[in-house]
C-alpha cells in the first residue's frame, strides 16, 4: 500500500514544512562553518609580513614582536582542554557563537592603540580560535557523520583561502589603510561569522542537542566504555603528530619572510610567497580529508607528506633563488595534507563525537605547546649560528620525526581500542 495514501492530507504541509526546515537549517549550518572556518587563520597569517613595521612603529624589542606569533598558540594550549566541557555544558553552538564574539573584540582591539592592546587582543583571538579548532571536528562528526571527509575538506578550503588572501594583501593594505587598518579589517569577516552563527543557536540548539543525547545512549547502549583520551598511546601519537605539523608551519610562516629577505627579496615578495604556500594547499585540504576516510590507514598519506615537506626544505637550502616558489608550493602541499590529516585523525580515531571533541582538546593542547616553541627555537638557532642552514635543519629534522609519529597516528584503530589496531 502507498504510505502517502496513510498519511491524512492534513499532515502532509507539516511533513513538507518539517523536511523544509531541516534541510534550511542544514544549509545555514554549512554556511556557518564556512564562516567560522575562514576567520581561523587571516588573524594569524595577516601579521607576519607586517612584524617589521608594527616592531618600527611600537619600539618593540624582537622577542616582543616574536611573541605576536607564539601568544596565540600558548592560548591555545591553554583553552584546548577546557573547550570540549563548555561544549558539553553548554552546547557546541552557543561555544561557537561566543567565540565569533571574542575574535571579533580581539581583532578589534589590537588594532586599537598601542603595545598593551596589541597583545591584549592577540590574546583573546588567540582564545577564540582555540575554541573553534577544538569544536569543528566535534561538531561535524556529529551533524555529518557520513560526510566527515567532505565536510572537513569544505571548512579547511575556507579556512586557508582566507589565510593566503590575509598573508599576500597585508603588505599593500598597509601602504593605504596603516598596520592598524590592514589587521583590523578582518573584524568584518568575524562579525558576519557572529552573525551567521546566531540563528543556529536561536533556532535548532535544542533538535541538535537532542540528536546528540540519542547518539549518546545509543552509543552506551552497545557497549562502548568511557576511555580517557589521556591515557591512549594512539591518543599521544595524534598528539605528537598534531604538535609536530603545527611546529613545522608556525616556525615556517614566522621566519619565511626574514629567510627571504636575507636572499636579496622583498618583504612584498615575501607576503606573496606565503600566499602562494597558502594556495597551493588550498586543493589538498579539499581532497585529502576525502581520501582518509576511504582509506583503512593513512599511512602513504602521512608518507608523501614528510616526502614533500624534505623537499621543500631541502629546496630553499640548496636549491636555487629562481626556484623559490617551487619549493613554497611543495612545502604548501606537505603542509595541506599535514593540516587535513590531523584534523581527520580527530574523527578517524575516535567512536562518539564527544571523544573526538576530547581527543582534539587533548592534541591541540599539547601539540600547540609543541609548536609555540618552534619559531622561538628557530630564531635562537640563527642568532647563535647566524645563517638559516641550521633551522631549516630543524624543520628537516621535524619532517623525519613527523613520519615515525605519523605512521602510529595513522593506523586503523580507535582510542582505547589500540590492541585491535591493525
Amino acid at each position: 500500500m502507498n504510505t502517502r495514501e496513510m498519511t491524512p492530507p492534513e499532515e502532509l504541509p507539516l511533513a513538507r514544512q518539517d523536511q523544509d526546515t531541516a534541510r534550511t537549517a542544514g544549509w545555514l549550518l554549512i554556511v556557518g562553518i564556512l564562516f567560522i572556518g575562514a576567520v581561523l587563520r587571516a588573524p594569524l597569517t595577516s601579521v607576519g609580513p607586517l612584524i617589521g613595521t608594527i616592531k618600527g612603529e611600537l619600539g618593540i624589542s624582537n622577542t616582543l614582536a616574536g611573541t605576536l606569533t607564539t601568544l596565540p598558540l600558548l592560548m591555545f594550549a591553554v583553552i584546548s582542554p577546557f573547550a570540549p566541557k563548555w561544549a558539553r555544558k553548554y552546547g557546541i553552538e552557543a561555544v561557537l557563537l561566543a567565540a565569533a564574539a571574542i575574535l571579533t573584540v580581539g581583532i578589534l582591539l589590537r588594532s586599537a592603540s598601542g603595545a598593551g592592546t596589541l597583545f591584549l587582543g592577540t590574546a583573546l583571538l588567540g582564545v577564540a580560535i582555540a575554541l573553534c579548532n577544538v569544536l569543528l571536528p566535534s561538531l561535524i562528526k556529529r551533524d555529518f557523520p557520513a560526510r566527515i571527509g567532505l565536510m572537513t575538506g569544505v571548512y579547511s578550503v575556507s579556512m586557508n583561502l582566507s589565510g593566503a588572501a590575509a598573508s599576500g594583501i597585508s603588505v599593500p593594505a598597509a601602504s593605504g589603510l596603516g598596520w592598524k587598518g590592514a589587521l583590523g579589517a578582518w573584524a568584518a569577516l568575524s562579525l558576519l561569522a557572529l552573525l551567521f552563527w546566531l540563528p543556529l543557536v536561536n533556532g535548532s540548539r535544542k533538535a541538535r542537542q537532542g540528536a546528540a543525547r540519542v547518539s549518546a545512549v545509543s552509543a552506551n547502549s552497545s557497549g562502548n566504555k568511557a576511555v580517557s583520551v589521556w591515557k591512549s598511546p594512539l591518543a599521544w601519537k595524534v598528539t605528537l603528530f598534531m604538535g609536530l605539523q603545527s611546529t613545522f608551519f608556525y616556525a615556517f610562516v614566522a621566519w619565511l619572510p626574514a629567510v627571504l629577505n636575507t636572499r636579496g627579496l622583498s618583504a612584498e615578495y615575501a607576503g606573496w610567497m606565503l600566499s602562494l604556500m597558502q594556495l597551493a594547499l588550498l586543493p589538498i585540504t579539499f581532497v585529502v580529508p576525502i581520501l582518509a576516510a576511504r582509506m583503512a590507514n593513512q599511512r602513504f598519506l602521512v608518507t608523501l607528506t614528510c616526502v614533500l615537506f624534505l623537499a621543500g626544505i631541502l629546496g630553499l637550502l640548496l636549491g636555487s633563488t629562481a626556484l623559490v616558489p617551487l619549493w613554497i608550493i611543495l612545502a604548501g602541499i606537505g603542509g595541506g595534507c599535514a593540516f587535513s590529516l590531523a584534523m581527520m585523525f580527530f574523527s578517524l580515531r575516535t567512536r562518539s563525537a564527544q571523544q573526538s571533541a576530547e581527543l582534539s582538546g587533548m592534541a591541540q593542547s599539547f601539540g600547540y605547546l609543541l609548536a609555540a616553541a618552534g619559531p622561538i627555537l628557530f630564531g635562537f638557532l640563527h642568532d647563535t649560528t647566524g645563517g638559516w642552514t641550521t633551522p631549516l635543519l630543524l624543520l628537516a629534522a621535524i619532517a623525519v620525526l613527523l613520519f615515525v609519529v605519523g605512521q602510529g597516528a595513522a593506523a586503523n584503530g580507535f582510542v582505547g581500542e589500540e590492541r585491535g589496531a591493525k
